[in-house]
């Protein structure tokens, strides 16, 4: 089954007045899953790398009188990359067949990489720690087959039971070669970050059973923070919540700053740009999206905030003191 992904540039300094140029969409194999979508994307030292991961089984999927979307998650596959931001594409050498970590997700098997996303570190990944780019991903060591209305499957596109953290030193030669990247596994008994180059010891940065979902983290230089945001996708199809968690370390110790209950009310994908970071780091622009079935589950959803659309929306937030 051939899908197709697409792209585009954005440009602007206003947030709530940019300009999009769409470039040329892209084909590649879904099989053995039924969907095939973008994840994470980055561009750095002018290379332009682009992630997809696979979702099954077939897009809706109804049982016990519920209606799922895509309700499991399939395996990052890999990055395609361009050496021209976008005019033309190196394919991406895995499949989802052999996605990049070996894992799989065929009816609801555990997937812990599936949807990643960078850290945004601000252009040119400027903030970085180390020079390494690191991706956050939601998932679960769980298998939850067959989906039960009781007993959903957390490990959708949107839903989560963990979130996992990995990173790699990016380049064309390393982004797609699994030997390439470290992989958080825990800390030891004095508290210290563990990374290790063997998947099978990965271990969760933050584990919340049937709570967690898509997550993303922005670095806040002014403030010298790391915003988390996460969606508890819930039945992937009615009300979604979101939070939002900082710490000064990627590793944690990671703390709540606000959860809004039913935000959008189905806002997902939520995150924070650095490039509309206020000079002092307390104004930030969220960007989500909302309400893309607000009638799959007979539940009329409505719009809050208001005019929440399946769109690119903007709204700024403010972070005030305890």
């Amino acid at each position: 089954m051939m899908t197709t992904t697409g792209q585009a540039v954005i440009e602007g300094d206003d947030p709530m007045n940019l300009t999009r140029t769409a470039l040329e969409n892209q084909e590649a194999s879904a099989y053995p899953y039924g969907g095939r979508y973008p994840c994470g994307s980055l561009v750095y030292d002018g290379i332009w790398y682009y992630g997809t991961y696979c979702l099954s089984p077939f897009g809706w999927t109804k049982y016990g009188g519920r209606t799922y979307n895509w309700p499991f998650l399939g395996p990052f596959v890999g990055f395609r990359i361009s050496r021209d931001f976008g005019k033309s594409w190196e394919p991406c050498p895995h499949t989802p067949e052999n996605p990049i970590f070996g894992e799989c997700g065929i009816a609801g098997y555990p997937v812990k990489i599936g949807a990643p996303h960078f850290v945004d570190f601000g252009k040119n990944m400027e903030h970085s720690p180390d020079g390494k780019a690191y991706l956050v991903a939601h998932g679960s060591d769980l298998k939850f087959y067959p989906v039960k209305p009781e007993n959903f499957a957390h490990n959708s596109w949107i839903t989560g039971d963990q979130i996992y953290l990995i990173r790699v030193t990016p380049s064309p030669e390393t982004i797609n070669d699994p030997g390439a990247y470290e992989f958080y596994a825990g800390k030891d008994a004095d508290g210290n970050p563990v990374w290790t180059g063997d998947f099978s010891k990965i271990a969760p940065l933050l584990e919340w059973q049937n709570n967690m979902g898509c997550v993303t983290v922005t670095y806040n230089a002014p403030l010298g923070r790391y915003f988390m945001a996460v969606t508890d996708g819930r039945d992937t199809c009615s009300e979604m919540n979101t939070y939002i968690l900082e710490s000064e370390s990627l590793t944690g110790e990671w703390k709540l700053v606000t959860y809004m209950r039913s935000f959008g009310e189905q806002a997902f994908f939520v995150n924070f740009p650095t490039k509309f970071i206020s000079p002092d780091g307390r104004k930030m622009i969220m960007c989500y999206s909302a309400n893309f079935a607000p009638q799959a589950n007979g539940h009329a959803l409505r719009s809050n905030p208001p005019e929440s659309s399946p769109g690119m929306m903007m709204t700024e937030i403010e972070l005030l003191e305890r």
